[in-house]
């Protein structure tokens, strides 16, 4: 068992929260904020099997795309997502 964390731009988060559910995955949302730009960002934790961690990437991957911020004279690339994959010892749904 898997647990995906996945901190997502405000402004891709419906978005993906809305493809995670067409694809039968659950997930919770938290509001957070990110450190680098000050932006709104939408932390997802999303518990999966070994196997579909690969598949709820891919959905995540789907629905952001990079965009560039402007940061004082210059340009900043920021992706749309970070994601971490940790292991977990159990799950109970209760």
């Amino acid at each position: 068992m898997k647990l995906i964390i996945a901190i997502v731009q405000d402004e891709f988060s419906t978005k993906v929260i809305k493809s995670l559910m067409a694809n039968k995955y659950r997930t919770t949302k938290l509001s957070s904020t990110g450190g680098f730009l000050k932006m709104g960002n939408t932390t997802l934790l999303i518990g999966v099997e070994d196997r579909k961690v690969d598949e709820v990437i891919k959905v995540i991957e789907e629905e952001c795309k990079d965009k560039k911020v402007q940061k004082a004279k210059s340009g900043v690339d920021v992706g749309a997502a970070n994601i971490f994959v940790l292991d977990m010892h159990d799950f109970k749904k209760i």
